[in-house]
């Protein structure tokens, strides 16, 4: 419902102005024609007169009775094209994923079902305002006539001359010919009401409230610890994302949430930040539970630096100045300097009244992210949150923002999403997710000794070697060791495999290869993220599993010309290893026996 008033919300204002504008020319004036020619009326005969006041309202029942159902007819269509705008947005912006996955007639199929509602509706709302009007027409004839009747008989009767009768008739006429205009205006100031409606119930819309336990607490700074007690959390309320989370992160320290794909890390973030509210337990700010807490104070502790941060189509001044609208431009100036961003700024044709463009696309990702993270600064939050923030980035400015962000957390507490290890292996805690469980915590040092979830995770990032400017990559032999579909050949071919693979570079949603295509690459991650879908016999695709840096896919492609069985797209910028079968082929050699082990393995994992 909030996505079609949203998307409603300029349509329903254009119906709001319509009537205002022609009100003038016509009600108001129409209005005052009536006003005076009913005067005039009673100067001629007050009794004449007095029967057409008294007929009048009659004439009025249709419209008032019609009036009430064309206004909901008129609510119910600003419903509709909201949603169909809805409709049209989602599907202009997934427009890559649209055409990727053979989706267009599904696509359109949907919204000609919309749209045919909308139709009917419509149909439905002119034939009402036409009703409202016609009725008011045949009303006002009908007293024309009844008018006419009785002071025909009048004036037979001798009670007012023929003069009088005519020129009472012809005032009536421009009052009837007034009345038209005013009946004629009802339609367009029923449509009106219908979006007023529509926007009134978007306005009358209520945050959520502090809670039960009495008025909003006043906050003025974190200053002790964020404790999570027995946190669980669902999207739908049946599988659980989040199960019995319990957590303290104390104030000044930083804190990491990692984990396999779908494992909760990210959940819980956007539980912490206030975007979700739990199932059960609840989170306390110096031991005051946060639904006690008033929002805008709790809001004024916190910054957050997404993976792709949104900055609007205005200045970069604006932009960073979302961060506290009450800032100074010298303070502006300052928040930019701390995230190294102001030299750049202050290089740009226009400084720091460039306009950044739609989404940002003026700047590239590293400037968009420090003019992001520029803004979270000037906030001078007590809590630093970091979703990703870095990894859409190459690596020299990757690892440039984070020295950046290392040097803004000092004195802050600071907690991070990633699935890069690497990034976080210098925090005081790292907390580890699995199937929505927080099932290790620790440092970095003290993980990998447990070896569990955390080392697996560990082992299976590294083994790769960047390139300083992130586009190429090299693997070592040791690594293609730990892959279930290599681990069978013997150690002398790994290192003359390694030296086999190619880099390939991919942008953000992009399809790597669809269902069906021919399989002929092995592919390894060496940085990214990607999604894999599968098509099911209905059509529908179906998305079965992400995966990121370390992982793998295509493996059956080395052993078999088969097509592919599912389809793989980019997440983020992505950097992969390629292995061609050929290649492969040509390093095994003549070995059916290995063959034979490896295809077992292919078949095991497909």
């Amino acid at each position: 419902m909030t996505q079609t008033c949203c998307s409603a919300r300029t349509d329903g204002c254009a119906a709001v102005e319509k009537p205002l504008t022609a009100a003038i020319p016509w009600a108001v004036l129409p209005g005052l024609e009536v006003c005076s020619s009913v005067v005039l009326l009673f100067c001629l005969d007050w009794r004449l007169a007095s029967a057409a006041m008294l007929v009048f309202p009659m004439t009025l029942l249709g419209p008032k009775v019609i009036s009430s159902r064309a206004t909901q007819a008129s609510y119910d269509r600003r419903i509709d094209e909201g949603s169909i705008v809805s409709i049209v947005q989602e599907n202009l912006a997934a427009k890559p994923v649209v055409v990727a996955f053979g989706l267009a007639d599904v696509v359109r199929e949907k919204f000609q079902k919309r749209n045919l509602g909308l139709v009917l509706k419509n149909i439905r709302l002119g034939f009402l305002n036409a009703l409202v009007e016609r009725t008011a027409n045949v009303g006002t004839v009908i007293l024309q006539i009844v008018i006419l009747g009785v002071g025909t008989l009048m004036a037979f009767h001798g009670e007012i001359s023929i003069g009088t009768l005519t020129a009472f008739q012809t005032l009536f006429l421009t009052l009837s010919y007034s009345l038209a205009y005013v009946t004629q205006y009802v339609p367009t100031l029923i449509q009106a009401s219908g979006a007023v409606q529509l926007l009134n119930k978007l306005l009358a819309t209520q945050p959520a409230a502090a809670g039960a336990g009495g008025p909003p607490v006043s906050f003025t700074r974190f200053s002790k610890a964020i404790e999570f007690r027995d946190i669980s959390f669902s999207y739908d309320g049946k599988d659980t994302s989040l199960s019995d989370v319990n957590l303290v992160v104390p104030q000044g320290a930083s804190v990491a949430f990692v984990g396999p794909s779908g494992s909760g890390k990210s959940t819980m973030l956007n539980v912490l930040m206030g975007s979700y509210k739990p199932l059960s337990g609840t989170i306390t700010f110096d031991g005051i539970e946060a639904n006690r807490l008033a929002e805008a104070d709790l809001r004024r502790q916190m910054a957050i630096v997404f993976q792709e941060s949104f900055l609007f189509n205005t200045t970069i001044r604006e932009n960073i100045r979302l961060g506290r609208l009450e800032a100074t431009d010298q303070e502006i100036e300052a928040a930019a300097k701390a995230a190294e961003i102001h030299e750049v700024i202050c290089g740009l044709p226009d400084g720091y009244d460039t306009v950044v463009g739609e989404r940002g696309g003026k700047l590239s990702g590293g400037q968009r992210q420090r003019v992001a993270v520029a803004r979270a600064i000037l906030r001078n939050p007590a809590i630093l949150a970091l979703d990703e923030a870095t990894s859409a980035l190459d690596p020299a400015t990757e690892a440039n923002l984070n020295q950046t962000l290392t040097q803004l957390s000092r004195g802050r507490t600071v907690v991070a999403v990633t699935h890069r290890l690497q990034t976080v292996v210098d925090y005081d805690r790292i907390c580890v997710f699995d199937h929505g469980r927080l099932v290790e915590q620790g440092t970095h040092r003290e993980l990998l000794e447990r070896a569990g979830v955390y080392a697996k995770l560990w082992r299976k990032q590294m083994g790769f070697t960047l390139s300083g400017d992130g586009d190429s990559a090299a693997i070592s032999p040791e690594k293609l060791r730990e892959l279930p579909i290599l681990s069978e050949l013997p150690a002398s071919l790994h290192a003359e495999l390694a030296k086999a693979f190619n880099s390939e570079q991919f942008a953000a949603d992009r399809v790597v290869f669809e269902q069906e295509d021919a399989g002929d690459k092995f592919y390894l991650i060496a940085r990214g993220k990607v999604a894999v879908f599968k098509r099911l016999p209905d059509g529908k695709q179906v998305r079965v599993a992400d995966l990121s840096d370390g992982d793998f896919f295509g493996e059956v492609a080395l052993l078999k010309q088969e097509a592919r069985n599912a389809t793989v797209k980019t997440l983020t910028p992505c950097l992969f290893l390629t292995l061609h079968r050929p290649q492969f082929m040509r390093i095994l050699g003549d070995a059916p026996e290995l063959k034979a082990k490896l295809m077992a393995v292919a078949e095991l994992r497909s």
